[in-house]
């Protein structure tokens, strides 16, 4: 996956030369992941640079420079990090084309690792999403494999205005990567592990459904996309799993499409569970597919606490749990 966001970059230098990376370490070190690696050295210095640790300076530069003709790809170091430049997101990046009548856009791509897996703490391990997908005017987009995580970011460089790209830490290296409980999955022998050379792009607002069924829906994005195939697999369920892949826009159709089907919902992220993303969908499917519906739907999500890093594995809606959401939705009392 590192290579795929790598590419990405790589292949948007090249064919654009309003396109620049900027943030800490993203030069000469290439990223604190690495994802950067060698671009500043087959790019230059003009175009890949660092930046202070300033992440409002980051974003409210690349607010400047996107409102002047360039295409800014501003990497926080850490989604942890983001909040001293949220107010920058909020009140200038997400809002300047409503606010200039259309006069202006900013074409930023915001990137930033999140989620935890890394043994990082409270401060390198969260999953804000919801935080995002709540601000009109910006897209939010967090892939679950190297093939669209080179497709979505390539779309969120080319796109007009502003793009959160989450990318989950965990799945840098393979499914499972670091997880204790489960052996890691290399990305060479996963469907979506092959990536292509050259230029394509994923669209935004469209889920893709990783495992086809008929029995019971789970949405999921990100790492939880590998957790639900994996319990689908283990239990031996006829479960259909869509990776929603855009947050923001919603493919609400592939949604509705699938539970209507199906009938039944269970919901699975990795942020809190209170006002977390999931709240967002169940409202949708809910309003959405009321009376296709044979039981409540489920939410399996991190716990409603700082994150925990003495206990980081429980806190991850793992196998077991999402298991158990299974049943109460396959078998309702």
């Amino acid at each position: 996956m590192i290579q795929a966001l790598n590419s990405a970059m790589d292949i948007m230098l090249e064919r654009d030369p309003s396109v620049v990376i900027l943030g800490q370490d993203v030069g000469y070190f290439g990223g604190v992941f690495r994802v950067t690696e060698g671009l500043q050295r087959k790019h230059g210095e003009h175009r890949v640079f660092d930046t202070p640790i300033a992440e409002g300076g980051i974003v409210a530069t690349s607010i400047g420079m996107a409102v002047n003709g360039l295409r800014p790809v501003a990497e926080i170091q850490f989604a942890d990090y983001v909040y001293p430049a949220y107010d920058q997101i909020v009140s200038e990046l997400a809002r300047l084309r409503y606010r200039s009548g259309g006069e202006f856009s900013a074409p930023v791509t915001v990137r930033m690792p999140c989620g935890g897996g890394i043994r990082g703490g409270q401060t390198h391990s969260q999953s804000p999403e919801a935080l995002f997908a709540h601000i009109c005017g910006v897209k939010v987009v967090m892939p679950s494999n190297p093939h669209d995580a080179k497709g979505l970011l390539i779309a969120a460089i080319e796109d007009p205005d502003p793009v959160i790209f989450l990318e989950p830490k965990r799945l840098y290296n393979g499914p499972f990567n670091g997880d204790p409980n489960t052996p890691a999955v290399s990305w060479s022998t996963h469907p979506k592990g092959v990536v292509p050379d050259g230029h394509y792009s994923v669209p935004f607002g469209t889920a893709d459904i990783a495992r086809s069924g008929s029995a019971v829906t789970i949405v999921a994005y990100g790492t939880l996309v590998h957790v639900a195939l994996a319990t689908a697999q283990l239990l031996g369920i006829d479960a259909e799993v869509i990776d929603l892949r855009s947050i923001m826009p919603l493919d609400v159709e592939t949604l509705v499409t699938s539970v209507k089907k199906t009938g039944r919902c269970v919901i699975a992220h990795e942020a809190t569970r209170f006002a977390g993303f999931g709240a967002e969908l169940t409202a949708t499917i809910q309003e959405e597919c009321f009376w296709h519906l044979e039981a409540p739907i489920e939410r399996v999500a991190g716990w409603d606490t700082p994150y925990p890093l003495a206990f980081e594995w429980e806190y991850f809606p793992g196998q077991a749990r999402l298991a158990a959401a299974l049943k109460a939705v396959m078998e309702p009392k």
